[in-house]
């Protein structure tokens, strides 16, 4: 079976593995105080062209989610994001557990607008029950969506001003940041990231890594004491230069987005198959996610072959499905994938 699931199937690149066994055996400070680490901090910043902001590493998406959030927020503070966002549908309540409230917002594509902000904002700051209510506190995003779609600069950029108006933090989920960046249609850079959000993070899980995400916080107040929270949350990984490592050798020669470009290439591939076959697109994703609408019956014959994940029923017929290429996925698996698609 040839699997199309998810982005995180396979281990890690093998770069990261040799350099894991290069250093296995060095003796070096823990809980990321290690000249890895420090050399990873470093091309991050470089990257971002902003050497003012602290980067952190710790191990999955949820943890720094949670970790993010319950240290940028007030008690009586929640999210906003929109509906179909990670943190409100795919973290089993993490957000909640910590005592913070997801506010979602309606979306089609996976995206949240600067307007829908704006007016709920307006909303709560209107409202003379205002205290009874959860007060906006940050703005949740993720770039790409949890739909494959993408924010644009000046989307993002909307979104930083109508923060700053309302004194609220923009968080960026960046767990497939790089193929974010590498789409072809994208525009935003990490430079651009580090103006216009208080705090995002470099997925490395789903791009190249064993595990781990880099967090970048811009904001000075953010930056205080966060590895406490870090530490509170369970994240500070005592054996930490191994996330120095792999981000080190992610951001060494380019890989991360050679990578990144490599798993955007073949689901363009898969993109073009799916729209010459005649099938519909549930989202207009550039990304590595696909989404096709399938024929169920087509569905049950691919099914033999490859995995891919069940999204929504469109019809009594037909149902959109997800198919993922990664920074691992073979080419002559999407080859092979293609022919059979061509057969259904």
């Amino acid at each position: 079976m040839y699997r199309f699931q998810c982005d995180y199937t396979e281990g890690a690149h093998p770069a990261i593995m040799q350099r894991m066994i290069e250093t296995n055996m060095e003796q070096t400070n823990g809980y990321g105080l290690d000249p890895y680490c420090d050399s990873a901090r470093q091309k991050i910043k470089d990257l971002c062209e902003c050497q003012d902001m602290d980067v952190h590493f710790l191990v999955g998406g949820t943890q720094t989610n949670t970790t993010v959030i319950s240290a940028a927020l007030r008690p009586y503070q929640g999210a906003v994001a929109a509906v179909s966002g990670h943190i409100n549908v795919h973290e089993t309540g993490a957000i909640e557990a910590t005592g913070h409230k997801v506010l979602p917002l309606p979306s089609e594509d996976g995206k949240i607008a600067a307007a829908q902000v704006e007016e709920m904002c307006h909303a709560h700051w209107t409202d003379g029950s205002q205290e009874h209510m959860v007060q906006p506190g940050m703005v949740y995003i993720s770039h790409p969506t949890e739909n494959g779609t993408l924010y644009t600069k000046k989307e993002l950029a909307d979104l930083h001003e109508v923060c700053r108006k309302y004194g609220m933090l923009l968080f960026l989920d960046g767990a497939r940041l790089g193929y974010g960046l590498m789409a072809e249609t994208n525009d935003i850079t990490l430079a651009d990231l580090a103006k216009y959000t208080d705090v995002f993070y470099i997925g490395g899980t789903k791009v190249g890594a064993l595990f781990g995400e880099a967090v970048v916080i811009t904001n000075r107040a953010l930056k205080k004491d966060f590895r406490y929270m870090i530490k509170q949350n369970g994240g500070m990984l005592a054996k930490g230069r191994l996330l120095g490592i792999q981000f080190d050798t992610l951001f060494t020669d380019d890989l991360y987005f050679k990578i990144s470009a490599h798993a955007d290439e073949l689901a363009m591939k898969l993109k073009k198959i799916f729209l010459e076959k005649g099938y519909g697109l549930r989202y207009d994703s550039y990304t590595n996610q696909q989404f096709p609408i399938l024929p169920d019956s087509h569905i049950e014959k691919l099914k033999e072959k490859y995995v891919f994940e069940f999204w929504e029923k469109v019809s009594d017929t037909e149902s959109a499905v997800r198919f993922c290429t990664s920074w691992a996925t073979k080419p002559e698996v999407v080859d092979e994938l293609i022919r059979d698609i061509m057969e259904c």
